[in-house]
């Protein structure tokens, strides 16, 4: 195992078994958020292409397939960090022939369930479309961009798992580099396609695959030069009905996490959607604003991930718990710095984003906010904790938390935004976020592994 130590030190990984917890963590942490930060950033320019070059109509049919795609790239992309646990569970035994079979396994799993997620997704996408009550006049454009995802969601599924298994081995830098490049490029493609070869909407699909598709090109050929560790040989992909049990049941319960959560979010948008067109704007700009401020207590509950299931494989369950009670302690910080933020300027944020001078819109938008943030501390926990126990092993606990959040928010849809209006709204996620972190501590602090921590 001499070879996973020497990368420690000559390579772009973080230790994240040895040597100082915190530090460490941050330093982990820092290329993810600057990757959420990025891929906001991206998400803005790609949206302004469509809108200004293509108007209205082309903008509204990418945004009424929104859902569909969260719920397609959700689904792959829990499926692909779920893999990625086992490895890093085997990283941190500093088991290679494990780390291998593990890659060889996650392969295997990924290319199975994206043909799968195709042959689903071509038999049902327009009927979806028609169920979520697509207008008529933008019904063909949505269809055209969501089919164009759809047929290709190998290609984001393997982009994905390569940032994954990098992550997985305390490398967080180099897909943060992939993802500058990818969004980057989409963006020229985008203006090329849809400017030059006048495609349309199906042009910004296009070129959103074929971006992330050069992007895998060069994600694997870093790997085949600087992390040999994740390439697996021959007699790797060996069927192992342990580890593929393993492994399918971890992707699995990480990929439906991540849609019930997705589907949780389409429902509140329903509720909201009949509040008014004022309130609607208001909550748009408080929510992007939201995705913005609480990317720093994100990026650190994402790094727990590889951090707890490296030390879960190299049986450190003490230095588990420092790094989940330091973890904890910075969402903390983090909501009393942005509550301070918000009772000052969250009025001014507001009116910044929407670009409104409509008191509804600020008034309900900075209430949003300023009602939030305190919250951030409880989300953080309640993030990090969900990927401690996923890290753990565990993977039914992580999956009741969502199912929570998936039934409060129809309860609150049901029941009490029709009577108490946006007030409901403001209050309807802080309020299941703390009975989902009471249901996750207690279900963490009872796990085996951690209770075997010396107190």
């Amino acid at each position: 195992m001499e070879y996973i130590k020497k990368k420690r030190v000559r390579g772009m990984e973080i230790d994240l078994i040895h040597g100082p917890i915190f530090r460490n963590l941050l330093w982990f942490a820092v290329p993810i958020f600057i990757s959420n930060l990025f891929q906001q950033l991206y998400n803005a320019a790609d949206t302004m292409i469509v809108g200004n070059v293509l108007g209205d109509s082309a903008l509204a049919a990418v945004g009424a397939c929104g859902s569909l795609y969260e719920l397609l790239v959700g689904f792959g992309l829990g499926i692909g960090n779920g893999l990625a646990i086992v490895t890093a569970r085997a990283f941190g035994a500093e088991d290679e022939a494990r780390v291998r079979r593990s890659v060889a396994g996650s392969i295997w799993i990924g290319l199975l369930a994206s043909l799968f997620i195709t042959g689903v997704g071509t038999l049902f996408l327009r009927p979806l479309l028609v169920l979520l009550d697509t207008p008529a006049e933008i019904l063909e454009d949505a269809y055209s961009y969501i089919s164009v995802i759809c047929l290709y969601v190998l290609v984001m599924f393997a982009y994905n798992l390569c940032a994954a298994l990098l992550r997985a081995i305390g490398n967080s830098v180099m897909p943060l580099v992939f993802l500058v490049f990818s969004s980057c490029l989409n963006v020229g493609l985008d203006l090329l396609f849809i400017t030059r070869f006048q495609m349309g909407v199906r042009g910004a699909a296009v070129a959103t695959v074929l971006a992330q598709a050069v992007s895998v090109v060069l994600c694997i050929l870093y790997i085949l030069k600087k992390t040999p560790i994740l390439i697996p040989r021959r007699e790797d992909f060996a069927f192992d009905r342990k580890l593929c049990r393993e492994l399918f049941t971890q992707g699995l319960s990480m990929g439906l996490m991540s849609s019930i959560v997705s589907t949780g979010s389409v429902i509140l948008q329903y509720g909201i959607n009949g509040l008014g067109t004022l309130v609607i704007a208001g909550h748009i700009a408080a929510r992007k604003l939201f995705t913005l401020t609480d990317m720093p207590v994100m990026a650190i509950s994402m790094a727990t991930a590889t951090f707890v299931s490296q030390n879960r494989g190299a049986g450190q369950p003490e230095r588990v718990r420092k790094g989940m009670r330091q973890t904890y302690l910075f969402c903390l910080g983090t909501a009393a710095v942005m509550s301070l933020l918000m009772l000052v300027g969250a009025r001014w944020l507001v009116a910044l984003v929407s670009g409104s001078s409509e008191q509804v819109v600020l008034d309900n938008g900075s209430a949003y906010l300023i009602w939030n943030a305190p919250f951030y501390s409880v989300l953080g926990v309640l993030i990090a904790t969900r990927y401690a126990l996923q890290s753990l092993g565990q993977k039914l606990l992580p999956l009741i938390s969502s199912g929570i959040e998936f039934v409060g928010k129809i309860l609150f849809v049901l029941f009490l935004i029709p009577r108490f209006g946006y007030r409901a709204v403001i209050l309807c996620e802080p309020v299941i976020w703390c009975f989902m972190c009471a249901q996750l501590l207690f279900a963490y602090l009872r796990d085996p592994f951690i209770r075997s921590a010396k107190n």
